[in-house]
């Protein structure tokens, strides 16, 4: 069985799949292990896989910011234009609809009148959302350097 980090191919699945689920049996299964319920938890007893872990976890909460961060500027500097498009169609059909970047909608109501009415997300609550993710950001930095440099002194 090849070796990676220390850890083998299956107890590196064994990782990846019970961070995707939580469910020590399951990732256990998948992974391949012949008794998934015993070998699973002895698995998360062991100091090597709980680092492991601890890695992917941060990984996925470092990739959770990004596409948080994506989201929070497409919604501040998105393009609307689709959506204009869309109240201007008479009767658009599915395919013609599921083209359409409609990332900016935040609700789609057709009134007794007939008419279509759009309400868009807060650009600038967007926009704050950016700045303060920039602000934490920046905070996080010099909590950092002043712990590096052995300032205890609190801001």
């Amino acid at each position: 069985m090849q070796k990676n980090n220390g850890l083998t191919t299956k107890e590196k699945l064994f990782c990846i799949y019970y961070a995707g689920s939580g469910k020590c049996r399951e990732a256990a299964a998948c992974a391949g292990f012949r008794d998934p319920e015993k070998t699973g938890n002895t698995l998360l007893t062991r100091d090597d896989i709980n680092l492991e872990l601890s890695r992917i976890y941060e990984a996925k909460n470092r990739n959770y910011r990004q596409q948080a961060r994506a989201g929070y500027e497409r919604l501040a500097f998105g393009n609307i234009s689709d959506a204009i498009r869309l109240m201007f169609t008479d009767k658009p059909d599915i395919q013609e609809i599921s083209s359409l970047d409609l990332f900016n909608v935040a609700e789609i109501k057709r009134p007794k009148d007939g008419a279509l009415e759009i309400k868009f997300f807060d650009r600038i609550k967007a926009l704050e959302k950016l700045e303060a993710a920039d602000n934490n950001e920046k905070q996080g930095v010099s909590d950092f350097y002043r712990a590096l440099i052995g300032d205890g002194s609190e801001s």
